[in-house]
């Protein structure tokens, strides 16, 4: 059974990206590490930002991780709230902002019920809600998209991303674990979806269904495909970037054609509906 306990429990355990560096948590080498690995292998995340939007904006992240975008936008001028299911991902969080001189707003709680939680001031106040690779690790995904409508000024952005259905990381794992029947992906990409095994929850989506899930309630401006992970995971576990073989003598124009077509992010754009 899918529930919020077992995925703050996984995530707790251990916040996305905490092993992208060695240095002492304690240090700012240890964000700044974390991020320069983060934007190398995936830049178009960096790009999705926009960061000259929102200087002076208020920003609301759902599930912020370690920070590493919501340190961009406190840079960039915006004032940001930050929210995570769990508590040492919003512990180092603060940490990371502390440590760059920084000021944000940290809350610990579900973004399925961010109601529960965050003031009653702050409904209808984000210029823009942020999320990415979070909202497919939630159990009920659709009590996110309620929560946001309600919490987003009425000309505001949501900007997500969920995992794509099919993907070159899809056809990369039925591969590697010799599972060639499309009615087990489901389960195949929820254990191996992540750099550790056994992921509680993730769903992914086509365009069609990331459109159903925001429903009557946004209308999607922009959608497409980015990112698939090109380098040699050995390599790159000891911050040596060498691509795999499959993309040893790919072009970067011929590279980017691929992951519009097979990128594991669903990048979304969308606006909230006056209903």
């Amino acid at each position: 059974m899918k529930n919020i306990e077992n995925v703050y429990t996984y995530w707790n355990s251990r916040p996305c990206n905490i092993r992208h560096s060695n240095k002492s948590q304690e240090t700012v080498e240890f964000f700044d590490e974390v991020a320069i690995k983060k934007y190398k292998t995936e830049p178009h995340k960096y790009d999705f930002l926009e960061l000259e939007k929102w200087k002076g904006k208020w920003v609301l992240e759902l599930g912020c991780g370690l920070g590493t975008d919501a340190i961009q936008f406190a840079k960039a001028g915006a004032n940001i709230v930050c929210v995570d299911l769990t508590d040492n991902s919003i512990k180092l969080c603060s940490k990371n902002f502390e440590l760059h001189g920084l000021k944000g707003e940290f809350y610990v709680g579900s973004i399925e019920e961010l109601e529960k939680f965050l003031p009653e001031t702050y409904k209808g106040m984000f210029d823009l809600v942020y999320s990415f690779g979070v909202i497919h690790h939630t159990p009920n995904p659709s009590n996110v998209i309620e929560q946001v409508k309600k919490f987003i000024k009425p000309t505001g952005e949501f900007r997500f991303m969920v995992y794509s259905k099919f993907s070159y990381k899809l056809f990369w794992l039925m591969n590697s674990y010799s599972q060639w029947s499309f009615e087990n992906v489901d389960e195949l990409i929820q254990n191996y979806s992540e750099a550790q095994s056994g992921c509680p929850v993730t769903y992914t989506y086509t365009f069609d269904e990331v459109s159903d899930l925001l429903g009557k309630n946004f209308a999607i401006e922009k959608i497409w495909k980015d990112h698939i992970f090109k380098y040699d995971i050995e390599n790159y576990k000891n911050n040596i970037f060498i691509p795999d073989k499959p993309f040893e003598n790919i072009s970067d124009e011929y590279f980017k054609k691929l992951e519009k077509e097979l990128g594991w992010h669903t990048m979304c754009i969308a606006f909230p509906l006056i209903t």
